[in-house]
């Protein structure tokens, strides 16, 4: 119970202090879990509730066991003035600790407002739930003096504004159960703690692993869409991927899956949307998801299909030179098994990025669409001969003629092989057996960082 005696608080005492703190198994494995209870004093914040989750998020330190956070309050308690504080901090720095240590989990399960959103905001990944669960630092009535914008809960901080417009939350859940259930199936995929491997399914090799589909995903015009999920879906075990930040920035499909049991991480540029171009949020969202894996063991496919970063002053003023960094960093610090594989275009510095040979992937594929250069054929062709063209007769006919030349010299994936960029140059229908050969002899890699204390990325 709180030992606050303000305002009245002496005379109003509830076991447990709105806060129920505990441990149990899911699925066979130990995992330790707290719960907001917005019924005693909406769910706020004391000392002594923060004290009990502290004590388990030790014990969940101890024991290199997961921290399930269910969030449902009003904030710091304000009768406890900067005792309440000073227990949010307490759970902060605790949150930060385990960060890279133990999984982190954060369900919003009601209105989370005021220091109540930081902790979930460190973890690892975050559920909110459809109508019902709300976190924003300043509530509606606040921005409406402050800024004079009216606006509801849900349209601030709601499960829709959260995973579609700002990406703070990972998953929008229709009710509390379906977030259990996501929770307990993310479990699934990611191990205890750093020191331990991702669980590994029984999976019985087939005959033949080869995946004719993927031989016809690829459009005929370099310029036609194709929804990336379909080769995802090509090449892991089938019904295993499980899509990470699915609404945000959607020019990029992050998740997790199984290719023959053993869990992987998967980024891979989405051609859908906006032409699979890297801009400021799928960078950051690809670079958080990555940072997560090499930090818990879980191997990396990339699969690459990017024309490029996003241009324009938009994108320019709000730092997508710092934030494409984020994710070149991402992958040069990783040091899990890292697999890339690709599909179509991979042109200019975005092709560095995607976790090339030169930023320590350890197997790099190509299929025979692969486009591997620069920039495109036709924008390089109006460089490299703009005169001869602007000379020419018929300038149309020329740029046709230079552009046909670029593209048979450049726009494959076999110059890059010659070079030893690329490991081999695969039939799509192949790419299944190639990656459970590849991750299956990565399986023991280990590779050490240069000794320091920590890197400076570039936030």
């Amino acid at each position: 119970m709180h030992r606050a005696k303000d305002f009245g608080l002496d005379k109003t005492h509830y076991l447990g202090d709105g806060v129920v703190v505990g441990y149990g198994e899911v699925n066979g494995r130990l995992t330790y879990v707290f719960s907001q209870d917005f019924t005693v004093f909406g769910g706020s914040l004391s000392e002594t509730h923060a004290e009990k989750i502290c004590k388990i998020m030790d014990m969940a330190m101890k024991n290199g066991a997961p921290v399930i956070g269910l969030n449902d309050s009003g904030g710091a308690r304000i009768q406890e003035g900067v005792v309440s504080l000073g227990g949010y901090a307490d759970i902060f720095y605790r949150n930060t600790l385990a960060s890279g240590v133990i999984p982190q989990i954060s369900a919003i399960m009601g209105p989370c407002a005021g220091g109540a959103v930081y902790s979930p905001a460190i973890t690892d990944f975050i559920l909110m739930v459809e109508n019902t669960s709300y976190m924003f630092v300043t509530g509606p009535n606040v921005v409406k003096t402050v800024t004079q914008e009216t606006v509801t809960a849900e349209e601030l901080g709601g499960a829709s504004a959260h995973s579609s417009k700002s990406g703070v939350t990972h998953f929008a859940c229709a009710n509390e159960l379906a977030a259990i259930q996501h929770i307990k199936k993310l479990l699934s995929y990611i191990p205890q703690n750093c020191e331990d491997d991702a669980p590994v399914y029984p999976y019985e090799m087939l005959a033949s692993e080869r995946r004719e589909v993927l031989d016809t995903l690829i459009p005929d015009n370099p310029n036609t869409p194709y929804d990336m999920r379909e080769v995802i879906a090509g090449i892991v075990d089938e019904e295993s991927f499980f899509e990470v930040h699915k609404d945000y920035a959607e020019n990029i499909v992050v998740g997790f899956a199984r290719i023959a049991g053993r869990s992987i991480g998967i980024v891979g540029n989405q051609p859908q949307a906006m032409a699979g171009v890297l801009d400021n949020d799928a960078s950051v969202k690809a670079a958080r998801f990555v940072r997560f894996c090499d930090s818990f063991n879980v191997p990396l496919l990339v699969l690459v299909d990017v024309p490029g970063f996003l241009p324009g002053t938009d994108q320019e003023w709000n730092g997508i030179i710092t934030n494409g960094a984020k994710l070149l960093y991402a992958f040069s610090e990783a040091t899990v098994p890292r697999i890339t594989v690709i599909t179509r275009k991979a042109y200019g510095g975005a092709y560095d990025v995607m976790n090339s040979k030169h930023i320590g992937a350890d197997l790099n594929f190509a299929w025979p669409t692969a486009e591997i250069a620069v920039m495109g054929a036709k924008g390089a062709a109006e460089i490299i001969f703009k005169r001869e063209i602007a000379e020419a007769e018929d300038p149309e006919a020329k740029l046709q003629e230079k552009v046909d030349e670029y593209t048979a010299k450049f726009a494959n994936p076999y110059r890059a092989a010659h070079r030893g960029f690329i490991d081999e140059v695969i039939m799509p229908a192949e790419t299944r057996e190639k990656l459970i050969r590849g991750f299956k002899m990565l399986e023991n890699k280990v590779d050490q960082l240069p000794k320091k204390k920590h890197g400076n990325i570039p936030l």
